[in-house]
């Protein structure tokens, strides 16, 4: 495919690169990648050893020694020119984002303007790495707060978005000073080799020091377990179930370490009575099956008001009946494949179950198949009526199901149900009712890291701070003053007088 000859994806390809060179083990076992979308063979992995790792690592904490020192501004121009190069290969990068992962190509698409549009960001936030001066209570002294670069970061991204989250890493760290250590999935490992590709050519026109972004592709039992334990890297940024999440916090906290956890999502969006509906079924409709499901930000719960239950039920149902489903290259379908069949297999499960605690599926839950559907992975995204106690309910099931709740009396029954699970990650309220919108957005309101009102629950600009709170992990990545969490805090005192007062008035006098 011409895409992926130009994105330079070759038939068989390697797994581990220090930023300008490939590492060329071939005997750590090959990953075969099929597209979710046919079925069809893409390529192949070559996966990394120890040793590719051990380089990787070396080579990385070695280019941080030079590149924090270098002016942030003056990296903020290599960022500026990652941003031009993804701009030239928004298309072909797009396209193997929707193939090999399984998205629609528009979400292909829009995840590669993610990262252009966080490298534009980083550019910005380059001149921007501040402190604050506070007032001492010594005379003659001068006290102020500044950040210096932290050390080798490591990322570690999910299937779902193969390479906006790295960027929304990578970048900041780069800019603050910071080296990177990408472990992209072992489902989508193309993707990330063939962003690898495209930044070498900027790296190596400005003599960036090698080792400044570095990929890695390996076993998670392997060369994963060695990153959650490797000193030598202080914040590791991981992406994916709270599972992992928990595994993953937990080595790292053991060592002193820092982690960015960004972690499950059990997402509800409340119908209040005062809803505009013209809105908000298109953008229900869009959380709940863009991507298919598979977003941690994807809408899992509609809570909706007894009093208009009914009508906003058969709104729904109209609105999935005219979805189209099918291959994620064919712009005139919503909705794509799931990542492989075990995802299927969640699906069906996630069904069974539901029904078995008194739940209804009144629309979808069919896998589908015939030629178009041969990868097996193709499912109709399902309605179902159900209860927010549900223990299936409770839990966060990557795939296209939204359960229908019904609530009753005032807004705060509705934010109670909306808050009663484990996770925080993105909520939403559509009102036109200012007294719900405010309380919603109130400290006894929401309780997740993204709280909207009049807009879904997917689809966060990258100018905000992304994450969420309980068992979503408490992580903050893209932007706001999530920056901070790439660099060491640091105050400093200056006594430029010709005494030496103690603080609180101590004397110590010899």
């Amino acid at each position: 495919m011409e895409f992926l000859k130009k994105l330079g994806i070759k038939e068989k390809n390697f797994g581990a690169s220090t930023g300008t060179k490939w590492l060329e083990t071939t005997d750590q076992n090959e990953l075969k990648i099929y597209s979710p979308a046919t079925g069809e063979f893409i390529a192949s992995v070559y996966q990394a050893s120890e040793a590719d790792y051990e380089k990787v690592v070396q080579t990385a904490h070695e280019a941080f020694i030079k590149w924090r020192m270098m002016p942030a501004p003056k990296r903020g121009e290599i960022v500026r020119q990652i941003g031009n190069r993804l701009r030239e290969f928004k298309q072909e990068l797009g396209t193997l984002v929707s193939f090999e992962m399984g998205k629609s190509l528009q979400e292909g698409l829009g995840e590669v303007q993610e990262m252009i549009d966080i490298c534009d960001f980083a550019v910005g936030q380059s001149r921007q790495l501040y402190g604050f001066t506070t007032q001492s209570e010594r005379p003659m002294h001068r006290m102020y707060d500044q950040y210096h670069p932290l050390g080798v970061v490591c990322t570690i991204s999910a299937f779902n978005f193969p390479v906006a989250v790295w960027s929304w890493n990578a970048m900041i760290a780069a800019i603050c000073g910071d080296t990177n250590i990408w472990k992209p999935s072992s489902k989508v490992p193309l993707t990330a080799i063939a962003t690898q590709n495209i930044i070498q050519k900027v790296l190596i026109d400005n003599d960036v020091p090698d080792g400044v972004f570095t990929l890695i592709v390996g076993r998670g039992s392997t060369i994963g377990e060695r990153i959650l334990n490797d000193k030598r890297i202080p914040l590791i940024s991981v992406t994916g179930s709270t599972r992992v999440g928990r595994h993953a916090g937990e080595v790292i906290a053991k060592r002193f370490g820092r982690a960015i956890l960004e972690l499950g999502g059990n997402n509800a969006i409340i119908i209040s009575p005062d809803t505009d509906l013209k809105i908000a079924i298109p953008a229900v409709v869009f959380g709940a099956v863009g991507t298919a499901g598979q977003r941690c930000t994807s809408t899992r719960r509609l809570i909706i008001h007894e009093s208009i239950y009914d009508k906003v039920k058969e709104s729904m149902v109209k609105a999935y009946k005219s979805l189209k489903i099918g291959n994620p290259l064919d712009q005139k379908n919503h909705v794509g494949p799931l990542i492989d069949k075990s995802a299927v297999n969640e699906f069906t499960a996630a069904l069974e179950k539901v029904k078995k605690d008194g739940g209804k599926v009144i629309f979808g839950g069919e896998i589908l198949k015939g030629e178009e559907y041969k990868s097996g992975s193709y499912v109709v995204p399902a309605l179902v009526e159900a209860e927010n106690h549900y223990e299936i309910v409770q839990e966060e099931t990557f795939a296209p199901i939204l359960y229908l709740i019904k609530y009753s009396g005032d807004v705060h029954n509705a934010i109670a149900l909306q808050n009663r699970v484990v996770q925080g990650l993105s909520s939403s309220i559509f009102t036109n009712n200012l007294r719900e919108a405010e309380a919603f957005l109130s400290a006894e309101g929401s309780d997740c890291g993204i709280a909207n009102v009049n807009i879904g629950t997917s689809g966060a600009e990258i100018g905000g701070a992304f994450g969420g709170e309980k068992e979503t992990g408490g992580g903050r990545e893209s932007g706001s003053d999530a920056w901070k969490a790439y660099m060491r805090r640091q105050t400093n005192t200056i006594n430029f007088g010709t005494q030496l007062p103690l603080a609180q008035g101590i004397k110590f006098d010899i």
